[in-house]
């Protein structure tokens, strides 16, 4: 990681023109620091007039050394998968609902990021999922996940059935509405829905769980993060495969979905007192007198 931090990118929520007035602060304060600032292009269409750098979100890798996201934890996940292969830290001002990942609120971004760049903050490594569609033999599509990879019906109304095999050994048949594999950070989205356990993000563990069973017994199952998981749905109608609900594949029959863990994590920065505990807390509203 280079620290400190010289050039900044500021990538706000797309098509969002509330979240203009806050970036541009941001931007000017940052700039007030002798710190470089570029803006990512889909982020800079939505801004009138500006002085700024502006810089494809692709092309990030090695000009920045720091990514600030405005936006909710949909925005982050989008930003971390498409950034993940360069390394670029990423911090998430919240803009959104619930702030899992976007943990600095826009009230305080500037004295936060003010202290955050002299060098007051932790970092913390998060896990992405590989997947891969495999069809006779041959890779058909890939896509990284940060929070999940599910395996859903489409508009029919019956169960799916599928099979899972572990690091190639047979696990179990099942017949559900879907299979959700879910990485720690995703075990507080769709997954704890679905009755999954709630994953502390430091953990090398994987998430199986199941979407509404066909039998009492199919239950959420851990498994280590090295695992390479195999799915096959058996007899297809209409089955499709989504990643973080922003890109999703329509299987054909005999499509293997081969899942594993991406080399490269996702570096995430927050601010010195950050407790992944008080943010379940606060977001699950446990610290709230029933």
């Amino acid at each position: 990681m280079n620290f400190p931090f010289k050039t900044v990118a500021l990538i706000g929520k797309y098509r969002a023109p509330e979240i203009t007035g806050p970036l541009l602060r941001l931007a000017d304060f940052l700039s007030g620091l002798n710190v470089s600032v570029v803006v990512d292009s889909l982020t800079a269409e939505n801004l009138k007039q500006h002085e700024y750098g502006v810089q494809a979100l692709e092309a990030m890798g090695g000009k920045v050394d720091l990514a600030i996201v405005l936006g909710g934890d949909g925005t982050m996940l989008n930003i971390a998968r498409t950034l993940a292969p360069s390394g670029i830290p990423l911090v998430g001002v919240n803009q959104g609902r619930l702030g899992f990942l976007t943990d600095i609120s826009l009230d305080t971004m500037q004295q936060t990021m003010g202290a955050m760049l002299a060098g007051d903050f932790v970092t913390e490594q998060r896990m992405l999922l590989y997947t891969r569609i495999v069809r006779n033999d041959v890779d058909v599509f890939s896509s990284l996940a940060f929070n999940e990879v599910v395996l859903h019906r489409g508009n029919i109304s019956s169960m799916i059935e599928f099979d899972v095999h572990v690091d190639g050994e047979y696990l179990y048949r099942q017949r559900a509405d879907g299979l959700i594999v879910a990485t720690p950070t995703g075990s507080t989205a769709y997954a704890l829905s679905a009755g999954g356990p709630i994953l502390h993000p430091s953990l090398d563990l994987i998430a199986l769980v199941p979407v509404c069973p066909h039998t009492l017994s199919n239950r959420p199952i851990v498994v280590k993060s090295e695992s390479l998981l195999e799915i096959l749905a058996r007899g297809i109608t209409e089955v499709r495969v989504h990643f973080d609900s922003h890109a999703h594949f329509q299987l054909q029959e005999n499509d293997k979905v081969v899942i594993s863990r991406y080399p490269q994590p996702v570096c995430l920065l927050h601010p010195v007192g950050h407790s992944y505990y008080r943010t379940l807390r606060e977001k699950l509203l446990w610290n709230v007198s029933l």
